[in-house]
């Protein structure tokens, strides 16, 4: 979308406003479909700082999640521009990717399209 859907932004002020990890949501973006559970900004980069804290290729990386200051200024606007997905996947077939569910940062204004919950798959 080259212009950001005003209820999906409304969406993701509202994640950030409540401070909840809850809100389930499936979007389609540059033909992935990225689907789970979208969480504040602040604890997206807390949980990624921690992962990373504990890799030892990767933990020099882990402060610019953790600082604050090094947010994107635009997060910090009144109306957020992206998405902080965790316990997500990208569906491929009839699987996820990954099967235990990543930390996904995803600009709205990429967002073609999208739907309320996630989409999983049961082997029947």
């Amino acid at each position: 979308m080259s212009k950001p859907d005003v209820l999906l932004v409304a969406i993701a002020a509202a994640v950030e406003s409540e401070q909840t990890n809850q809100m389930s949501l499936t979007v389609l973006v540059h033909g992935a479909v990225v689907t789970g559970r979208l969480a504040p900004e602040s604890v997206w980069r807390r949980r990624v700082a921690e992962v990373l804290i504990d890799s030892d290729r990767l933990s020099p990386f882990a402060p610019l999640f953790a600082d604050t200051d090094t947010a994107d200024p635009a997060s910090r606007q009144e109306s957020p521009s992206y998405l902080h997905f965790h316990v997500a996947r990208i569906l491929q077939g009839t699987m996820g990717i990954p099967e235990t569910g990543g930390m996904y940062r995803i600009a709205i204004k990429d967002v073609s399209a999208w739907t309320m919950g996630d989409f999983s798959y049961s082997e029947t």
